[in-house]
């Protein structure tokens, strides 16, 4: 029975997923589009060097100094900015980042701003956390991300926003130049920005631009999950800024103790896997061409640019105002599971479905077959 002051809100792909599993287990065939995750596993390196730690090394509270020390190189690599390797805060995945980066510079009562549609987990965090959400209507006039128009606007200022870029739902990416101009109301008006660039690294645009370009004491929450194809092993890491570097380190020690020793070692082999990496984003490539082929004969036109991470963020209000019921009918009546956009936009997310191309491309081919006349019966 759900709890009315809780502050959490179900995951509501969560039940979805439940029923595909269930419907495997009875037999069907079932695509799993719901969750954004890869379905490649670690790189084969990393793999490999799991295997040798788990027959010489019995595992312990542990924080790998030559794991902070690369991932500190991949900003200046990446972004050409340098990060000292103290700043960077192991942990068990993005989830528990994204709880010290808030717990660290936020207050109970303070107000975090962020937009909607956004993933989920940002707002539920805020919430039970004791801080107040203030979500911004972000539609495609602004690509379904806050722009530093929105955050100038805002009276008075938040004490924080959370902003990703690629984002989840959408897959849109902040610009540059966009950025920098965020990063220069935040320093105007005292708003502290926690950059979630968990799908880095997966962009078919170009490069994308990290908040630490813009903004020195900026947080940054980003993962192994994504684009080292790391989902399972739970390693994550927050970039904290200099004047937050002991309070984060004191939550992750009494909250989470460390990252997973084993997940350390692979993580760092994985760093190096680049060409597997790479290979990767090739085949996302390939998938997202296909789904953005075959949406408009769906009757799926109007979709958000998706130029990063791995999602189709599209309208479907012309089909229904209960995408839940209509993502729960299309995984009864095809075996494709999405996610509904209730989830991302708990205003006009029931006009949305969200669709993850992270899976096999033979697998993408064959939703796109059973979706498509699916949808036309419905158009």
């Amino acid at each position: 029975m759900l709890n009315r002051h809780d502050p959490v809100e179900p995951f509501h792909a969560i039940r979805l997923s439940r029923l595909a599993r269930r419907l495997e287990a009875e037999g069907r065939s079932i695509i799993h589009m719901e969750f954004g995750q890869p379905s490649t596993g670690a790189p084969a390196a990393a793999i490999a060097r799991a295997h040798a730690v788990l027959d010489n090394d019995p595992g312990s509270y542990w924080e790998s100094e030559p794991l902070k020390a690369r991932i500190a190189g991949l900003y200046q690599s990446r972004h050409g900015v340098h990060v000292a390797p103290e700043r960077i805060v192991l942990s068990c995945g993005a989830s528990p980042a994204l709880v010290m980066a808030l717990t660290s510079a936020f207050r109970p009562g303070d107000v975090i701003a962020m937009a909607r549609p956004g993933y989920v987990a940002y707002r539920n965090n805020v919430r039970a956390l004791g801080m107040e959400v203030q979500e911004i209507a972000c539609g495609p006039e602004s690509r379904y991300q806050i722009t530093a128009a929105h955050l100038a606007a805002l009276d008075p200022a938040p004490a924080g926003v959370v902003i990703a870029s690629p984002a989840n739902p959408t897959g849109t990416v902040i610009p540059a130049d966009e950025m920098a101009a965020i990063a220069r109301v935040c320093a105007q008006r005292g708003i502290r920005i926690v950059s979630d660039e968990i799908y880095h690294g997966l962009s078919f645009v170009g490069p994308v631009a990290s908040a630490l370009e813009y903004a020195p004491d900026a947080l940054v929450v980003n993962s192994f999950s994504k684009y080292f194809s790391m989902v399972g092993w739970r390693l994550g890491w927050l970039v904290a800024p200099e004047d937050l570097i002991d309070s984060a380190r004191a939550r992750m020690g009494n909250l989470f103790l460390t990252a997973p020793t084993l997940s350390q070692h692979a993580g760092l082999v994985a760093m190096d896997c680049v060409d597997e990496l790479e290979g990767h984003i090739a085949r996302y490539a390939v998938n997202r061409q296909l789904m953005l082929d075959a949406l408009p004969a769906m009757g799926l036109t109007k979709i958000a640019p998706p130029d990063g991470a791995f999602y189709i963020w599209a309208d479907v209000a012309h089909l229904t105002d209960d995408a839940m019921a209509l993502a729960e009918q299309l995984l009864l009546d095809t075996g494709v599971a999405t996610a509904p956009g209730i989830d991302f936009d708990p205003v006009e997310g029931r006009h949305f479905m969200r669709f993850s191309f992270a899976v096999d491309t033979p697998q993408v081919r064959e939703a796109i077959a059973r979706m498509t006349p699916w949808f036309q019966a419905r158009g």
